[in-house]
């Protein structure tokens, strides 16, 4: 697997939410030169605890990842870390869902059944890495962890929803789903199959299926 240091920027904010960075314009505006080195060190010490935490998770299971190994290998202090994030959960929430968005695009082909198969099976090939296998260890950990489990749901789960409402509205203009359908439920319906067989390993889940689970849901939801 190629190393998350390849792939990881730094975040937009000391680990409260996560996006791919776009353009200078979002930046605040230029400060005096002392500040403005300050913040890029701050950016490049996000980045590298970020991309500490992968290289790990790639390693090691959620709970034997801790916050002195994430310090050592990222370079960064341990009041640091915990300056920006509560604890190691969270920064490892925080850097696997920047690497689900960098791993798993959300595409536009011209077609919203193409649009969600090729995104679904990207999503399969993502959650059955090694590092994407994490995802099974949040939900174990949200359920002794009702606090973690809402932002599990806020920094994570609603981004990525978020993300493919847009391939949703694009099939709508377009024509090729019908109106007042509620997208919510097929969302549900299109990749709940997916996290129920991660979950519960009874059903295969490669490329083959997640186009057949698209097939399915789109049978029921095209413009006839």
């Amino acid at each position: 697997m190629r190393r998350a240091g390849t792939a990881i920027h730094a975040a937009s904010g000391p680990g409260i939410q996560l996006n791919r960075p776009t353009a200078e314009a979002e930046l605040p505006p230029p400060a005096p030169e002392p500040r403005r080195r300050g913040r890029q060190r701050s950016l490049a010490a996000q980045a590298a605890v970020l991309t500490a935490t992968c290289e790990l998770l790639e390693q090691k299971c959620l709970r034997q990842v801790t916050t002195e190994a994430i310090a050592q290998r990222s370079g960064v202090s341990k009041a640091t870390i915990y300056k920006w994030w509560p604890n190691k959960a969270l920064v490892a929430l925080d850097a696997f869902t920047l690497r689900m968005t960098e791993d798993v695009p959300t595409p536009d082909t011209g077609s919203a059944q193409a649009d969600f198969t090729a995104q679904l099976q990207s999503l399969v090939g993502f959650y059955t890495s090694h590092t994407g296998r994490v995802f099974c260890q949040f939900i174990a950990e949200g359920q002794s962890d009702p606090g973690f489990l809402a932002l599990f749901r806020e920094r994570f789960l609603q981004s990525r929803r978020n993300a493919v409402r847009v391939m949703w509205q694009r099939g709508v203009d377009r024509g090729d789903i019908r109106e007042g359908l509620d997208v919510e439920v097929v969302l549900d319906l299109i990749y709940g199959p997916v996290i129920f067989r991660l979950l519960a390993g009874h059903g295969p889940l490669n490329d083959r299926e997640a186009a057949l689970i698209v097939a399915t849901v789109f049978a029921g939801i095209r413009l006839r």
